[in-house]
Protein backbone atom coordinates (compact mmCIF):
# COMPACT_ATOMS: atom_id res chain seq x y z
CA UNK A 1 0.00 0.00 0.00
CA UNK A 2 1.16 3.47 -0.86
CA UNK A 3 0.29 6.68 0.75
CA UNK A 4 0.05 9.53 -2.09
CA UNK A 5 0.53 13.52 -1.67
CA UNK A 6 -1.57 15.78 -3.91
CA UNK A 7 -1.54 19.42 -4.35
CA UNK A 8 -4.44 21.21 -5.53
CA UNK A 9 -6.00 24.36 -6.91
CA UNK A 10 -9.44 25.35 -6.97
CA UNK A 11 -11.97 27.81 -7.89
CA UNK A 12 -14.22 27.42 -5.02
CA UNK A 13 -17.36 30.08 -5.94
CA UNK A 14 -19.57 26.76 -7.14
CA UNK A 15 -18.95 24.85 -3.53
CA UNK A 16 -20.18 23.95 -0.42
CA UNK A 17 -17.00 24.22 0.92
CA UNK A 18 -13.65 21.54 0.98
CA UNK A 19 -14.98 18.89 2.95
CA UNK A 20 -17.73 16.39 1.90
CA UNK A 21 -21.51 16.72 3.21
CA UNK A 22 -25.42 16.56 2.46
CA UNK A 23 -25.92 19.91 1.70
CA UNK A 24 -24.41 20.52 -1.81
CA UNK A 25 -21.23 20.12 -3.58
CA UNK A 26 -17.69 19.92 -2.00
CA UNK A 27 -14.59 20.12 -3.35
CA UNK A 28 -13.74 16.59 -1.82
CA UNK A 29 -16.54 14.79 -3.49
CA UNK A 30 -15.59 15.71 -6.99
CA UNK A 31 -11.70 14.47 -6.66
CA UNK A 32 -12.92 11.42 -5.17
CA UNK A 33 -15.03 10.54 -8.06
CA UNK A 34 -12.97 11.54 -10.51
CA UNK A 35 -10.26 9.38 -8.76
CA UNK A 36 -12.33 6.73 -8.93
CA UNK A 37 -12.88 6.69 -12.67
CA UNK A 38 -8.79 7.13 -12.79
CA UNK A 39 -7.83 4.74 -10.50
CA UNK A 40 -11.16 2.07 -10.75
CA UNK A 41 -11.45 1.83 -7.07
CA UNK A 42 -12.86 3.86 -4.49
CA UNK A 43 -10.35 6.47 -2.45
CA UNK A 44 -11.00 8.34 0.26
CA UNK A 45 -8.86 11.67 0.53
CA UNK A 46 -7.91 13.70 3.53
CA UNK A 47 -7.42 17.25 3.34
CA UNK A 48 -4.91 19.37 5.38
CA UNK A 49 -7.80 22.03 5.67
CA UNK A 50 -11.51 22.30 5.76
CA UNK A 51 -11.67 25.44 3.61
CA UNK A 52 -15.73 27.60 3.90
CA UNK A 53 -17.84 27.94 1.10
CA UNK A 54 -16.63 30.18 -2.14
CA UNK A 55 -13.02 29.75 -0.61
CA UNK A 56 -10.30 29.20 -3.54
CA UNK A 57 -7.03 27.40 -3.16
CA UNK A 58 -3.47 28.04 -4.91
CA UNK A 59 -2.19 24.39 -3.05
CA UNK A 60 -4.37 22.56 -0.81
CA UNK A 61 -2.61 19.62 -0.07
CA UNK A 62 -4.48 16.07 0.60
CA UNK A 63 -3.29 12.24 0.72
CA UNK A 64 -4.78 8.89 -0.24
CA UNK A 65 -3.44 5.56 -0.05
CA UNK A 66 -3.33 3.03 -3.24
CA UNK A 67 -2.33 -0.29 -3.50
CA UNK A 68 0.10 -0.18 -6.69
CA UNK A 69 2.73 2.65 -7.98
CA UNK A 70 1.25 5.29 -9.49
CA UNK A 71 2.69 6.67 -12.78
CA UNK A 72 2.53 10.77 -12.17
CA UNK A 73 2.75 12.41 -15.94
CA UNK A 74 -0.22 10.01 -16.87
CA UNK A 75 -2.01 10.20 -13.37
CA UNK A 76 -2.26 13.75 -13.83
CA UNK A 77 -3.25 13.95 -17.55
CA UNK A 78 -6.00 11.50 -16.66
CA UNK A 79 -7.54 12.81 -13.23
CA UNK A 80 -7.38 16.85 -14.72
CA UNK A 81 -8.80 15.55 -17.73
CA UNK A 82 -12.20 14.79 -15.27
CA UNK A 83 -12.18 17.80 -13.37
CA UNK A 84 -10.79 21.04 -15.81
CA UNK A 85 -14.62 21.99 -16.13
CA UNK A 86 -14.91 21.47 -12.23
CA UNK A 87 -12.61 24.42 -11.78
CA UNK A 88 -10.19 22.42 -9.70
CA UNK A 89 -6.21 21.39 -11.08
CA UNK A 90 -4.06 18.59 -9.17
CA UNK A 91 -0.81 19.68 -9.82
CA UNK A 92 1.59 17.04 -8.02
CA UNK A 93 1.09 14.02 -6.69
CA UNK A 94 3.96 12.75 -4.27
CA UNK A 95 5.05 9.39 -2.75
CA UNK A 96 4.63 10.18 1.26
CA UNK A 97 5.49 8.33 4.15
CA UNK A 98 3.43 5.54 5.70
CA UNK A 99 2.40 7.85 8.82
CA UNK A 100 2.25 11.52 6.40
CA UNK A 101 -1.05 12.64 7.22
CA UNK A 102 -2.14 15.91 5.25
CA UNK A 103 -4.29 17.05 8.27
CA UNK A 104 -1.49 16.08 11.11
CA UNK A 105 1.32 16.39 9.57
CA UNK A 106 1.18 19.95 8.13
CA UNK A 107 3.67 22.36 9.68
CA UNK A 108 2.00 26.13 8.40
CA UNK A 109 -1.22 26.83 6.77
CA UNK A 110 -1.79 30.29 5.07
CA UNK A 111 -5.32 32.07 4.12
CA UNK A 112 -4.89 35.05 1.80
CA UNK A 113 -7.70 37.97 2.24
CA UNK A 114 -8.07 40.71 -0.99
CA UNK A 115 -10.15 43.87 0.05
CA UNK A 116 -10.85 45.97 -3.20
CA UNK A 117 -11.04 49.48 -1.50
CA UNK A 118 -12.34 51.69 -4.28
CA UNK A 119 -15.49 53.20 -5.63
CA UNK A 120 -16.36 51.03 -8.90
CA UNK A 121 -17.90 47.44 -9.18
CA UNK A 122 -16.21 44.34 -9.03
CA UNK A 123 -15.97 42.03 -12.64
CA UNK A 124 -12.45 40.49 -12.91
CA UNK A 125 -12.62 39.81 -8.89
CA UNK A 126 -15.90 39.41 -8.36
CA UNK A 127 -15.64 36.36 -6.86
CA UNK A 128 -12.41 36.19 -5.30
CA UNK A 129 -12.39 39.93 -3.25
CA UNK A 130 -14.55 41.99 -0.81
CA UNK A 131 -15.42 45.38 -2.29
CA UNK A 132 -15.27 48.24 0.27
CA UNK A 133 -16.00 51.65 -0.94
CA UNK A 134 -15.12 53.70 1.86
CA UNK A 135 -11.37 54.16 2.25
CA UNK A 136 -10.04 51.72 4.66
CA UNK A 137 -6.74 53.29 7.02
CA UNK A 138 -4.08 51.00 6.34
CA UNK A 139 -1.76 51.82 9.43
CA UNK A 140 -4.43 51.43 11.80
CA UNK A 141 -5.34 48.34 10.33
CA UNK A 142 -1.96 47.31 10.70
CA UNK A 143 -1.93 48.35 14.05
CA UNK A 144 -5.03 45.89 14.87
CA UNK A 145 -2.81 43.39 13.13
CA UNK A 146 0.05 43.49 15.61
CA UNK A 147 -2.44 42.72 18.31
CA UNK A 148 -3.62 39.57 16.72
CA UNK A 149 -0.46 37.97 16.39
CA UNK A 150 0.88 35.68 18.82
CA UNK A 151 -0.89 33.09 21.03
CA UNK A 152 -4.74 34.30 22.29
CA UNK A 153 -8.26 32.94 23.02
CA UNK A 154 -9.89 33.47 19.59
CA UNK A 155 -13.65 32.49 20.90
CA UNK A 156 -14.82 35.47 19.74
CA UNK A 157 -13.87 34.91 15.99
CA UNK A 158 -14.79 31.17 16.00
CA UNK A 159 -18.17 30.05 14.13
CA UNK A 160 -20.99 28.32 16.66
CA UNK A 161 -20.25 24.95 14.83
CA UNK A 162 -16.62 25.00 14.72
CA UNK A 163 -15.30 21.80 16.29
CA UNK A 164 -12.10 22.53 17.27
CA UNK A 165 -11.26 21.41 20.94
CA UNK A 166 -9.61 24.58 22.07
CA UNK A 167 -10.21 28.22 20.97
CA UNK A 168 -6.39 29.01 22.14
CA UNK A 169 -4.33 29.12 18.54
CA UNK A 170 -1.39 30.76 17.93
CA UNK A 171 -1.02 33.51 14.79
CA UNK A 172 2.64 33.52 13.36
CA UNK A 173 1.94 36.62 11.36
CA UNK A 174 -0.18 39.03 9.42
CA UNK A 175 1.02 40.69 6.65
CA UNK A 176 -0.88 43.17 5.07
CA UNK A 177 0.22 45.27 1.83
CA UNK A 178 -1.41 47.61 -0.67
CA UNK A 179 -1.09 47.58 -4.64
CA UNK A 180 -2.93 50.51 -6.27
CA UNK A 181 -6.61 49.97 -4.84
CA UNK A 182 -5.87 46.17 -3.79
CA UNK A 183 -5.06 45.14 -0.17
CA UNK A 184 -3.61 41.68 0.51
CA UNK A 185 -4.08 40.33 4.08
CA UNK A 186 -1.88 36.98 4.26
CA UNK A 187 -2.61 35.03 8.10
CA UNK A 188 0.01 32.33 8.73
CA UNK A 189 -0.95 29.56 11.62
CA UNK A 190 -0.59 26.00 12.36
CA UNK A 191 -4.27 25.41 12.59
CA UNK A 192 -7.44 28.15 12.58
CA UNK A 193 -10.79 27.90 13.70
CA UNK A 194 -13.86 27.75 11.85
CA UNK A 195 -14.33 31.01 9.92
CA UNK A 196 -11.70 32.65 11.84
CA UNK A 197 -9.63 34.21 8.86
CA UNK A 198 -13.04 35.85 7.46
CA UNK A 199 -14.26 36.80 10.93
CA UNK A 200 -10.71 38.27 11.99
CA UNK A 201 -10.52 40.66 8.28
CA UNK A 202 -13.96 41.63 9.41
CA UNK A 203 -12.72 43.20 12.33
CA UNK A 204 -9.77 44.74 11.45
CA UNK A 205 -11.46 46.56 8.52
CA UNK A 206 -14.12 48.08 10.94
Amino acid sequence: MFNYLIKIEYEGTNFVGWQSQKNGNSIQDNIEKALKKVLRTKVRIIGAGRTDKGVHAYSQAANFRYQKKIDKKIFLESINFFLKKKLISILDIKKQKEDFHARYSAKLRTYEYLIINRQGTLSINRNRAWHIKKEIDLNLMKKGANLLEGTHDFSTFRAASCSAKSPIKKIYSIKISKVNKMIKIRISSKSFLQNQVRSMVGCLKY
